[in-house]
């Protein structure tokens, strides 16, 4: 799967931000972001309409089988790029599909059925000040960074009947 990125300097600058902060701090950062701006996010992202919510379901149902470290690992898994079932399967979805697995994970983490965010969790300084700047962006520009921040995750399906 060919993914490019936007050609917005900002946008670019905030997801090169978002990438050097470790992994935890990345799902953390996503986790408040979902909680600051998840009700408008995904429902209104462009093509959204157009995804088959089967197949980002699919994916979901399979991480929520899973104990709570082993769905810690996952999204680790994701961040990291690791090689494996998930990751693979991951890494042949739509961009925009990737947003909606994400949105579905926030949800999951929401209602208990996906590992929570500690209560007491908060952002470092580095983590925090980005949110800052993320919040700034207008809508169309937030989409934008979040589907080019989940693109590039997982990794790429093997050649052949392999996932």
């Amino acid at each position: 799967m060919t993914y490019t990125q936007t050609h917005d300097p900002t946008i670019r600058e905030h997801i090169q931000a978002w990438q050097k902060l470790d992994v935890d701090q990345q799902l953390a950062l996503f986790w408040f972001i979902y909680k600051e701006m998840g009700g408008s996010i995904t429902p209104a992202a462009p093509g959204a309409s157009t995804v088959s919510p089967e197949i980002a379901e699919g994916l979901f149902n399979q991480v929520k089988e899973l104990s709570h470290e082993q769905q810690l690992q996952v999204q680790r898994d994701l961040i990291n790029k690791a090689d494996n079932l998930i990751s693979r399967e991951y890494g042949s979805l739509s961009d925009t599909t990737k947003l909606l697995f994400w949105y579905r994970l926030s949800q999951g983490m929401e209602n208990g059925t996906i590992i929570p965010m500690p209560n007491d969790y908060e952002l470092t300084s580095a983590s925090e000040a980005l949110f800052g700047k993320i919040k700034g962006l207008a809508f169309e520009q937030q989409i934008t960074l979040f589907r080019d921040y989940v693109s590039p995750m997982g990794t790429e399906a093997k050649p052949g009947a392999e996932i």
